[in-house]
């Protein structure tokens, strides 16, 4: 017997969704799906009977991956799917022609309205042809199989260091860690992951570090006062971006802004590339607001709910969902992008000295184990809070390749949790950068405005540093 076959008849599991995967998966609704939806794009049409083989070996043995939600009227539980078949799993389609962008947004926005089939393991990829003259990996996946971080590591695990991996070559240290392999095998991964991905490396690892070195794990479950200033906040106000939802949904992504131009600007004013992405978008969403005939006021703030890692990455094999979240105020009425950078900067330090991500984890936790009615309360609670929900993850910065082709361009849209209608993805790969902003076509049918936004307040910020630059 093969180790892949070894590993899947080992690991046929029957085991209970735990308390957050849980509460993820009962805040799924019709107008708000709990999917995390992501692009991997090539230059290359893609040897479709070779991806297949790669989802075999790297991602079906994987046991979540053969395994479907059953509740039989108790607690949900992770059951194998007899049934399970790769092919209701991993679709080929083609894109009309001419096949650019607005064909590729058009499908994805047709994909993302809908709702996975509960019958099924919560996934699907499409490969998706005749995409710029490449093709195109399109994966849903339930956020009860696991968050951001999890399913990043998931995707990447698809992919190699090089075309045509041989013994020589260094391993794939993200199938590693979901395999759940040796201590030294982990810690070969690490340093290999760490070359490939160092960013996305450290946002691994520092998070749930500093919790533990300075006790903030225990004290910020039993944080009283954490928890009363996140429910007492006053709620966000009421903006194009909050309202009723539907089930259509739409998506947007911009053009790849070279990473050492957003470094540049970040030393030029004062402030990390996550400093200066987020500062250009809340000036995006200004000028969305502005050319609607919604002009924002001076003072306008509104809250982003942004994830934090708390999972240890020898733990990564677990998948599911370990993260908190913190809500960092936007200032979106601020003109000046200078301004707003420096007091985007002030909040953002100040919240990374915070208990609020293990409070919020907390109470995650109990949502999976409270009644449903209790739920949706607090669900609804939350959404007054937060008017859009913010992720950056660094992925590689070096070139890697998904079934033997060069992966050009890395991308994704992350839920919007507690019916909110906003979601703004960050992803750098191989010295770039892309934003995805995902909406509720009730609310924003255009999220391409909010890109425009975005792509403008990014030539401003750069004509900003360039000025200063030149004054000093």
């Amino acid at each position: 017997m093969s180790e892949i076959a070894e590993l899947s008849v080992a690991e046929d599991m029957n085991e209970p969704l735990s308390n957050v995967d849980h509460a993820w998966l009962r805040m799924d609704e019709p107008t708000n799906l709990m999917v995390i939806n992501g692009v991997l794009a090539l230059d290359q049409p893609m040897d479709f009977e070779r991806l297949q083989s790669v989802f075999k070996e790297r991602l079906v043995v994987l046991p979540r991956f053969r395994q479907k939600v059953v509740a039989n009227g108790g607690r949900p539980r992770w059951t194998e799917d007899k049934e399970f078949d790769l092919s209701k799993h991993l679709l080929r389609v083609a894109l009309p022609a001419p096949g650019g962008a607005a064909e590729l947004r058009d499908l994805i926005n047709s994909l993302i309205s809908s709702p996975l089939d509960p019958s099924r393991p919560l996934w699907i990829f499409y490969c998706i042809d005749n995409y710029n003259g490449g093709s195109v990996l399109f994966g849903q996946l339930h956020h009860a199989i696991g968050d951001g971080v999890a399913l990043m590591l998931v995707l990447l695990s698809l992919t190699d260091l090089s075309p045509d991996p041989d013994p020589g070559h260094p391993p794939n240290p993200f199938t590693a860690m979901l395999r759940g392999r040796s201590k030294e095998g982990l810690q070969k991964a690490r340093e290999v992951a760490e070359e490939v991905m160092p960013d996305g490396m450290r946002l691994l690892l520092n998070p749930v570090e500093a919790l533990r070195k300075t006790g903030r794990w225990l004290k910020g479950l039993a944080s009283v006062g954490a928890f009363g200033r996140l429910v007492l906040r006053p709620a966000d106000p009421l903006t194009l971006f909050k309202g009723h939802l539907v089930v259509e949904k739409r998506v947007a992504w911009s053009d790849a802004i070279p990473v050492e131009d957003v470094k540049v600007i970040g030393k030029a004013l004062g402030g990390t590339i996550n400093d200066v992405l987020v500062t250009a978008v809340a000036g995006g969403l200004r000028r969305y607001l502005e050319a609607r005939g919604h002009p924002a006021s001076a003072s306008l703030n509104f809250r982003a709910a942004m994830p934090v890692n708390l999972r240890p990455l020898e733990k990564m094999s677990d998948l599911g969902n370990q993260f908190g979240l913190i809500f960092l105020s936007l200032p979106v009425g601020i003109l000046d992008p200078i301004h707003r950078l420096a007091v985007l900067r002030k909040r953002a330090t100040s919240l990374k000295r915070s208990t609020e991500p293990v409070v919020v984890y907390g109470i995650l936790r109990a949502m999976g184990l409270s009644p449903y009615i209790i739920q949706k309360i607090v669900v609804r609670i939350f959404a007054t809070k937060a008017t859009a929900v913010m992720t950056n993850i660094p992925g590689p910065r070096q070139t890697i390749y998904l079934a033997g082709k060069p992966l050009r361009d890395l991308f994704f849209w992350v839920p919007q949790s507690g019916r909110v209608g906003l979601g703004v993805s960050i992803c750098s790969y191989a010295g770039h950068i892309r934003l995805g902003v995902g909406t509720d076509a009730g609310l924003v049918p255009d999220p391409e405005g909010i890109v425009k936004g975005f792509h403008e307040e990014v030539a401003e910020l750069k004509r900003l540093a360039a000025a200063a630059g030149a004054a000093a």
